[in-house]
């Protein structure tokens, strides 16, 4: 179940990436960021080279991305530790900037958000959402595997989070005040390519725009060959072996092809992280881990004891907590699943 998890998850990941990387070019070759023209968002109908609508320019781009980093799937990706600093110091870089920028409209009131104090019509797809956020914790066993007293490791981990948390809620709420929430982009680095009022130095502007480009880039070979050999973990488990034609072409193959298919017929960012939150990310987030837990305490008590103290406990260790976590996630898979269907409905 872990590896069909996963295997899911990073099908999602690519779709995302590989949607999210045309849309970025596509606005920046299409959109209009002339200062004077103030924020717009356009629709997929709309000319962006004379007959040429923005759509076309989208799968256009879509497939020079899958041209220019398709091939690396068919090779494994190795020695990528300077790529990976270069790929966090322009996030950093980019989130700063975003973060400072939105303050400073907002400290001049001249933002454009009016949040209406509760609205319920998107909880559905926020827990989606909100279950794909736990991408933060990828970097958990970089950040734990260094130390190497591990009696503090659980403030150390919580400091971590918080610090988490805290960027995520600086990030967010900034946005939800400095934009107006009718013309807010998916991507959130192309609401300030646009917009004159937020960021008015071109070159800046260009900057954020093409962020996602150079680090999601980066990261797409990297998660594709992931993904490639985790379809290699699942159909050969025990070391077989299989033709060269398999190995280095229908894996790839298989990796590849399904998320640039479900990329070319949408870009509704949106959508796709909240189905690949909900669905994987909540069976690789609670489900697994939860039965994980609960088996190794059945397994573990005839060797230990019960009474066995374990100094590094979870103060969540009561069994309700396994229990509470199962239900939370078929809770986000079931609101999830009814917000596609009355969207679909809707529509």
């Amino acid at each position: 179940m872990f590896y069909i998890c996963i295997i899911v998850y990073l099908y999602g990941d690519m779709a995302i990436y590989a949607a999210a990387v045309p849309i970025s070019l596509m606005e920046m070759a299409c959109g209009n960021h002339s200062c004077s023209a103030g924020s717009v968002k356009y629709n997929d109908t709309d000319p962006c080279w004379g007959s040429v609508t923005r759509k076309d320019a989208y799968r256009v781009f879509l497939s020079v991305f899958s041209l220019c980093l398709g091939p690396f799937i068919f090779f494994n990706a190795q020695k990528t530790k300077y790529l990976q600093i270069l790929t966090s110091l322009m996030r950093w870089i980019a989130f700063t900037m975003m973060i400072i920028l939105a303050l400073i409209r907002i400290g001049k009131d001249s933002g454009k958000g009016r949040p209406a104090v509760a609205s319920f019509s998107g909880v559905p797809n926020l827990f989606g959402v909100c279950v794909y956020s736990f991408m933060c914790q990828h970097s958990l066993p970089s950040v734990v595997t260094p130390i190497s007293d591990k009696k503090r490791v659980g403030t150390l981990v919580l400091v971590d989070y918080t610090l988490i948390l805290v960027f995520y809620i600086l990030l967010s709420f900034t946005a939800i005040f400095c934009f107006d929430s009718t013309l807010l982009h998916d991507m959130y680095t192309l609401n300030f390519t646009d917009n004159c009022d937020v960021l008015n130095i071109p070159i800046l502007r260009y900057f954020l725009g093409l962020f996602p480009v150079f680090t999601i880039s980066t990261n797409f070979p990297i998660i594709a060959v992931t993904l490639r050999n985790n379809w290699k973990t699942l159909f050969f488990r025990d070391g077989g072996t299989y033709p060269w034609v398999v190995d280095r072409i229908v894996f790839p193959l298989i990796t590849l092809v399904p998320p640039i298919i479900v990329a070319f017929f949408t870009n509704n960012l949106e959508s796709l992280v909240g189905i690949t939150g909900a669905y994987a990310g909540t069976g690789i987030q609670y489900i697994v881990p939860a039965c994980l837990v609960y088996y190794s305490r059945r397994h573990l008590e005839p060797t230990v004891g019960r009474d066995a103290i374990n100094k590094h406990r979870s103060p969540f260790r009561h069994t309700f907590w396994v229990g509470f976590v199962l239900v939370w996630a078929v809770s986000c898979i079931m609101f999830v699943t009814a917000n596609i269907i009355l969207t679909d409905t809707k529509k």
